[in-house]
């Protein structure tokens, strides 16, 4: 019996095979009833394109998170390297997760492959990479990397890969793994869905996860765990908002009290190894990371150090005037001092992070006009006087940028709100309204989705700040600003292309969930991120409609959802659960 399971599922499938496995769910996918083994000893023949391609040098070319900061050597990074590591890490998986799925077969039956019944068995796997990676396969700009991929099981064992490049095996390899599970003594593997047929491709260029590393800085190996977990989802874009109002996290060398002063202790900020060590990991796993520097505005945390650069530092009382959330500081828009500042950062930091990044992004979010009344060097809160100067620090700030070999990225209100021009290589992430993505490709610029009505993952915790007594009634029951949380099934609901005409869709390249960390750290991170930007991922990915146009089905998503769970706490992933057992065991019982 063979189940043929397309962008839209049938909902049949649900009532034979509990599990049906993979997320995000792929282009095409077809997939049988018969069991295999794999193999213990399964061997993983890779043949590339002729010609082994140099992408770059990776003085960290580590394939575990563990301890990764401090395993250095000058191994060379190319495509052979690439996909060998990525071997490494799937028969790692194969062998350690032992995922026994009883959470989603009716309790106390019997779901394994029969003792008494011969199977055939997975003993080889052949992947073959059909053309040679391109250069920038390492920090690609949008579309510039082909990840698609096919896989093939067919009912005698035979297992074929075919992809262009080594990014696109890393997302076969993957999907791979999630077809597989463990017998409940843990001595064996099998997958009960041969043959299977996929065929898939991306649907957007661009899929993130943007983290706050700056009001809260997690050591390096919880950014490197959270790598591994987009990965898992394919995601192929880190955003590290590294710097905002209450922190510097990146040492500068050039300018070594940013962060010896800007940083909440001393030593709590990242090294240029370690910046280099995060970028590789995430290279090897077809992840880029980008690097924010947030200027002109959350900048006061530059003022710890350079307080003469900066505006309307720290004001107390009356805060609220000058900055969405404490401290207060901007840097000064009409000062030579401040171009000083920034040629100086812009040249100790953007040849650093550009052997791994075709992106730059220089912030723009939330500049208070307030704040430039205070300004001596400009003295005025009038936005005609303000955006003259707004324009010509940006238009500095991006020349940099582009001179260093990478393509700038701005928050929305650079051009949607202060209407500056903006290069057209220039990408403009929106967060602010659902119409944001609409308007900024209206002016022919290229977008980033992320609405935060939809894809912030930190809404919903409650008022971080502290209200006296005078003012405590009116704020009560203190909610926060974004609140309600945004559960996986509203952020499932999220389309990037709404409202976005049909001659102007390839203008948005894709999309980033985000994780502010006001009250977010290395303890709850893994909770507050997954398994909800998993359903982000799905969107991406596989689009937010099925085949006939309509939004997904939930109920045919959280059953996979559901076993990605599962799959990432095996993995070392501290996901919530997505429902009750009694609800993975029992069909559609917990449906509406």
């Amino acid at each position: 019996m063979t189940f043929k399971i397309t962008t839209q599922i049938l909902t049949t499938c649900l009532f034979t095979i509990r599990a049906t496995a993979i997320w995000p769910i792929p282009l095409d996918y077809t997939h049988g009833s018969t069991f295999l083994w794999l193999s213990p000893n399964v061997v993983f023949s890779y043949q590339p394109d002729s010609g082994v391609n140099l992408a770059a040098n990776a003085p960290y070319a580590n394939t575990t998170s563990q301890n990764a900061t401090n395993q250095k050597s000058s191994i060379g990074m190319d495509s052979y390297s690439i996909v060998q590591a990525a071997i490494a890490r799937t028969q790692d998986e194969l062998s350690n997760d032992n995922f026994v799925p009883w959470k989603f077969h009716p309790r106390n039956s019997i779901f394994e492959p029969p003792s008494n019944v011969s199977y055939g068995t997975i003993s080889n796997v052949t992947i073959q990479q059909n053309s040679t990676d391109p250069p920038n396969v390492l920090k690609p700009l949008a579309g510039a990397v082909d990840e698609s991929y096919s896989l093939i099981i067919a009912v005698n064992g035979a297992v074929m890969i075919n992809a262009v490049s080594s990014v696109g095996i890393i997302r076969a390899l993957e999907t791979f793994t999630q077809l597989f599970y463990t017998t409940g003594d843990g001595k064996s593997i099998y997958t009960n869905l041969a043959p299977v047929y996929i065929q898939d491709a991306p649907k957007f260029q661009h899929r993130g996860l943007n983290i706050d590393v700056a009001r809260s800085p997690f050591p390096p190996d919880d950014i490197m765990r959270t790598i591994d977990a987009v990965a898992y989802n394919k995601f192929n874009i880190l955003h590290l908002h590294a710097t905002d109002a209450q922190s510097w996290t990146i040492q500068i060398p050039a300018l070594p009290p940013l962060a010896d002063l800007g940083a909440y202790m001393k030593g709590l900020s990242y090294s240029p190894d370690d910046l280099a060590a995060i970028q590789t990991y995430g290279a090897y796993r077809g992840v880029q990371v980008i690097i924010e520097t947030d200027v002109p505005g959350h900048t006061a945390a530059v003022g710890l150090s350079y307080p003469d650069l900066v505006a309307a530092l720290n004001i107390q009382p009356g805060w609220a005037n000058y900055s969405a959330e404490p401290p207060t500081g901007q840097l000064k828009l009409n000062d030579s001092a401040v171009y000083d500042f920034l040629g100086k950062l812009w040249a100790d930091l953007l040849p650093r992070v550009y052997p791994f990044s075709a992106y730059f992004h220089t912030g723009g979010d939330e500049v208070n006009a307030n704040v430039y009344g205070l300004d001596p060097t400009v003295n005025s809160n009038d936005t005609k006087v303000i955006q003259p100067l707004l324009q010509k620090l940006i238009d500095y700030n991006h020349d940099k940028v582009r001179a260093a070999g990478m393509t700038p990225v701005v928050w929305e209100e650079m051009l949607l709100q202060w209407n500056l021009t903006l290069g057209a290589d220039v990408v403009v992430q929106t967060w602010q309204t659902d119409t944001a993505v609409a308007n900024v490709v209206a002016q022919g610029h290229k977008a980033l989705a992320g609405d935060a009505s939809y894809w912030y993952l930190d809404c919903g915790r409650g008022q971080w700040i502290d209200f006296a007594q005078s003012t405590a009634q009116a704020a009560w029951p203190f909610a926060d600003w974004c609140t309600p949380t945004k559960n996986w099934r509203l952020m499932y609901t999220y389309d990037p292309l709404a409202g976005v005409p049909a001659n102007a869709t390839q203008l948005v390249l894709g999309g980033e969930v985000h994780i502010w960390s006001e009250q977010v750290d290395g303890v709850n991170l893994d909770d507050m991120v997954w398994p909800r930007a998993c359903a982000a991922a799905e969107v991406l990915w596989s689009g937010s409609k099925d085949a006939s146009g309509q939004n997904r089905s939930q109920i045919t998503a959280s059953p996979r959802l559901s076993e990605m769970r599962e799959r990432m706490v095996r993995r070392g992933i501290g996901a919530g659960p997505v429902q009750m057992i009694y609800c993975t065991q029992n069909g559609t019982q917990c449906a509406s």
